[in-house]
């Protein structure tokens, strides 16, 4: 099958630091090179793929050290580029948001968008109701929830490529955080729990400019304990190390989050997860299994004196069958085949034209 990519262009694919859309993107292309697949990925020029590249734009834009930029500019010229070739393809896969609707309206059968973040914001409904010709892809079925009415196609729950983690059968005594600084992914809570179960808690995480001031006013004063690290941004080079080493993986979040990557991340390493239970989490973590779904701080405090009696090697196991990247890919072929059987991007070529 020929398949196109269409990734933001935001961060690299792969990104270099934090990056979850991206990382996704780069996981699903190669995927589906190695499964056998003729595929273009649309980005910036430093990603790192097996597919074609097809550059948009010479970095990605967040490590771009131009000091103007327009990220509007980089992305119409990215979907212009996409509809010239779009002749190429039998399927085109937008990882983009709802930028591409109006350029892509006659095309939309032979399309495939995947909605990365969350759902629950004022303007959305309008947008889904207006362009319902686009077949959309939750990354969980919790994700939906905010628009029940708009055209899913189906669920595909994200996954990472095995090769890049490794297990580590023994962990080294400390409780770890990853990912984003800011008051719905809960650091303050991971550190709250670490405290009080005694353990040191190292957290990697990127601080956006709008979370500096609450990073500032309520995380860092809890760095002087000497029982919490703060390491900040790491790439996948060094995730196996952080998150293998951990005893367990603390996700405190308090809003739907629509997946949450670090976790199955964690879980490839033979790393449980204590996660509030919120948004996509009852789907992904496996209760008592490869991890603890729990209330509030009271439950996450008792769930740290129950993660022994968790398997790491079941833990990989179970990353292995529901969440590497060729389960992940298979899913969306299954997805593409369905789309492409019913309305052959030819078809819609000719009317264009």
């Amino acid at each position: 099958m020929r398949i196109a990519q269409v990734a933001p262009l935001y961060e690299a694919v792969p990104p270099r630091l934090y990056g979850g859309t991206e990382r996704v993107v780069a996981n699903l292309t190669d995927a589906l090179v190695q499964l056998g697949h003729d595929v273009t990925l649309f980005a910036s020029a430093d990603a790192r793929t097996l597919a074609r590249l097809a550059p948009v734009r010479d970095q990605a834009i967040r490590l771009d050290p131009a000091p103007l930029k327009s990220d509007l500019a980089a992305h119409l010229t990215q979907l212009a580029q996409v509809r010239g070739r779009a002749r190429e393809f039998d399927i085109i896969h937008f990882h983009t948001d709802i930028m591409h609707f109006p350029m892509f309206e006659d095309l939309a059968a032979n399309t495939v968008t995947t909605l990365h973040g969350r759902l629950d914001l004022k303007d959305l409904p309008e947008v889904y109701s207006r362009w319902r010709q686009f077949p959309l892809v939750s990354i969980s079925d919790d994700q939906r929830r905010p628009l029940p009415q708009a055209n899913w196609a189906a669920t595909v729950h994200h996954g990472v490529q095995t090769s890049l983690f490794r297990f580590s059968p023994r962990p080294d005594g400390y409780l770890a955080f990853l990912g984003r600084i800011s008051p719905e992914k809960g650091p303050d809570r991971a550190i709250a729990i670490a405290k009080r179960v005694g353990l040191p808690l190292k957290i990697a995480a990127k601080v956006d400019r709008v979370d500096q001031a609450y990073f500032e006013d309520v995380v860092a004063p809890l760095l002087d304990d000497p029982l919490i690290e703060f390491i900040g941004e790491i790439g996948d080079r060094d995730k196996s190390e952080f998150l293998g080493g951990a005893e367990a993986l603390l996700f405190p979040i308090d809003w739907p989050e629509p997946f949450g990557l670090v976790v199955i991340e964690a879980m490839a390493c033979g790393t449980p997860v204590i996660a509030y239970a919120r948004g996509s989490v009852r789907e992904i973590v496996e209760h008592g299994v490869t991890g603890f779904i729990v209330e509030d701080e009271d439950e996450a405090v008792s769930a740290v004196g129950r993660i022994a009696q968790l398997d790491r090697e079941t833990i990989r196991s179970r990353f292995e069958a529901r969440f590497s990247a060729k389960a992940m890919a298979r899913r969306y072929l299954e997805l593409y085949g369905r789309l492409v059987a019913a309305d052959p991007l030819g078809a819609h070529l000719a009317v264009a034209e």
